[in-house]
């Protein structure tokens, strides 16, 4: 039994001696310099022990950059969203920033119109097209009683002649426009200060145009000839001066006996927005009405 012990561990001679060998190397590394007797088993062992290293390192740094790689990833992500996210407002900012251009423009108009006109409007904005089906041509504004809006008021824009309120209630009206088939306005030439009626063909767009049958037959308009509105008594539904539209041509036919000319209106009717219902100037309104001169700052309207 003590023979196995011995043979299993050092003596205490072995021990010693090896303490004294490492010391000794210790001291000679440290005393070399760069001349180190020490280096030459130090290159020995780096050349073995070097490539091991080498491998160990590739096999661990990608393990060792998983949690770097979520990380930066996760910032990366969030840095894209927030960048589309800018993007997005910019574009929204920029389409916006387009029409209340338009808007603007637009509104500088009433106020001319207003103060050639010499008429007070109050401000509204179309925010619906009448049905197809129904064989008419309407809009919705978003004015009404409130605003100081009743049937019979005349509907401008910073073009000219839009039509007429029909219907209006709290918040709303309806505008029958000047280009629907029961829609017959009074008419005048610029020129040669004859009248006629003006009546609509059913159609917006390119094709919108108005038929005008004059009361004198021997009266021949002229082409380019400006028309305006002839007026109504008190105003309703048609107020006198608004500008409607150019003579294209003038036609007729034995069995007609006045001349019928071709109007081509200063209004596109497919893209109204802001549009002028025309009132008197000590109205009631829950906006600001637009008078003859007044600027356009404080116009809510408008907005």
């Amino acid at each position: 039994m003590a023979m196995r012990d011995q043979h299993k561990r050092p003596s205490r001679t072995t021990l010693v001696l090896l303490l004294l060998a490492s010391f000794t190397i210790l001291t000679l590394d440290a005393r070399g310099g760069d001349d180190s007797p020490i280096d030459p088993v130090r290159s020995v062992a780096g050349d073995l022990f070097g490539p091991v290293e080498e491998a160990t390192a590739t096999v661990v740094r990608p393990f060792q950059a998983v949690p770097e790689f979520f990380t930066t990833t996760g910032s990366l992500r969030r840095q894209v969203q927030q960048l589309e996210a800018e993007n997005a407002s910019l574009r929204g900012q920029v389409a916006t920033g387009v029409v209340d251009r338009n808007r603007a423009a637009e509104l500088d108009g009433l106020m001319r119109s207003s103060a050639s006109t010499g008429y007070a409007l109050v401000p509204a904005r179309v925010i619906a097209l009448g049905p197809a089906q129904s064989f008419s041509r309407t809009v919705t504004i978003d004015a009404g009683t409130t605003s100081g809006i009743h049937p019979d008021m005349t509907v401008l824009n910073n073009d000219g002649l839009v039509g007429r309120v029909i219907r209006a209630d709290r918040g709303t009206a309806t505008v029958l426009l000047v280009v629907d088939r029961e829609s017959v306005v009074g008419g005048r030439l610029g020129s040669s200060m004859e009248v006629g009626f003006l009546r609509g063909r059913g159609e917006v767009g390119d094709r919108g145009r108005l038929d005008l049958d004059l009361v004198d037959n021997a009266v021949t308009p002229a082409r380019d000839d400006v028309l305006v509105t002839w007026g109504s008594e008190n105003g309703a539904p048609y107020v006198s001066g608004i500008p409607v539209g150019t003579v294209t041509s003038v036609f007729s036919s034995p069995r007609e006996l006045s001349k019928r000319a071709v109007i081509d209106p200063f209004v596109d009717f497919s893209s109204l927005d802001l549009v002028g219902v025309v009132v008197a100037p000590d109205t009631e309104s829950d906006r600001t009405v637009i008078k003859a001169g007044a600027a356009a700052s404080e116009n809510p309207g408008a907005e």
